[in-house]
């Protein structure tokens, strides 16, 4: 192993994890006024795009453990944009609606994707080539994770 390993500027960890904070910096900014956090808004995302499922598709979908998801989806209702019902045969899977407040939430958050994408210094081609490289880091990291 080279002396210059450890350096910091040779690590790929460090500006994807100084990205990520600084991401979730300007995502707290836009989503504050939508009375939502960011682990909120991919619960709502997972919604928009599909309504009424269980709790195991949106932890699919989100990447959020049920140990995560079921606090957020507490909050959420509390904040009646979600309703969470218990299925008559299976009263421990639960279905998660949207509910009319959750589905105009929507309209307000339309903007969203646009505000950041203004401040993503990359074409779209570049862009959909950054977000598969990422994808696939996480991924391979993943697989180690189940070979520990």
């Amino acid at each position: 192993m080279s002396k210059d390993a450890l350096f910091l500027k040779n690590q790929l960890c460090h500006p994807i994890y100084s990205a990520s904070n600084a991401l979730q910096r300007v995502y707290k900014r836009i989503l504050d006024p939508l009375g939502i956090t960011y682990p909120q808004y991919l619960i709502m995302m997972a919604l928009w795009e599909q309504d009424g499922v269980n709790i195991h598709a949106i932890t699919e979908s989100t990447y959020l453990d049920s140990g995560t998801l079921t606090p957020l989806l507490q909050k959420l209702k509390a904040k009646g944009f979600i309703d969470i019902k218990p299925l008559a045969e299976d009263r421990r899977n639960k279905l998660i609606h949207l509910t009319k407040k959750g589905a105009k939430l929507r309209e307000k958050a339309q903007s969203v994707p646009e505000t950041l994408s203004c401040l993503i210094p990359f074409k779209p081609q570049e862009f959909m080539g950054f977000k598969k490289q990422v994808e696939e880091l996480y991924s391979a990291l993943l697989e180690y994770e189940k070979e520990l």
